[in-house]
């Protein structure tokens, strides 16, 4: 099965932007779909940016116009560009195929706090 490895998360201030890579073991595109998951403490994980194949990209109304999923096909990678970040983004951020096909990753830890 494919593999994921998500990187790129750590700690930042209010106001302050991430970029988040996750790199699968195998070719992504062979998926519908790819997505961003994150669980904050104590919370439920949820799903915060899903992209198609196609380019249509969807959104948690909590960040949209904040965050922005884009991918590159030839290096087998997922990104979540994160702008405007507020201690409720304070999450572990996980990718997935949107339908959550493959096993998770370790994910990678994002803290906004001052």
């Amino acid at each position: 099965q494919v593999r994921l490895v998500e990187s790129g998360g750590d700690l930042v201030e209010p106001g302050g932007s991430l970029t988040l890579s996750c790199t699968g073991s195998e070719d992504l595109s062979q998926f519908a779909a790819m997505a961003w998951f994150r669980q904050a403490p104590r919370g439920r994980r949820e799903r915060v940016a899903v992209r198609t194949n196609e380019g249509g990209t969807k959104y948690l109304d909590s960040v949209r116009g904040r965050f922005t999923i884009s991918g590159d096909s030839a290096k087998n990678t997922v990104y979540l560009q994160m702008n405007g970040l507020q201690p409720d983004d304070t999450a572990v951020y996980y990718c997935n195929t949107y339908n959550v096909q493959l096993n998770w990753g370790q994910g990678t830890q994002v803290t906004v706090s001052s």
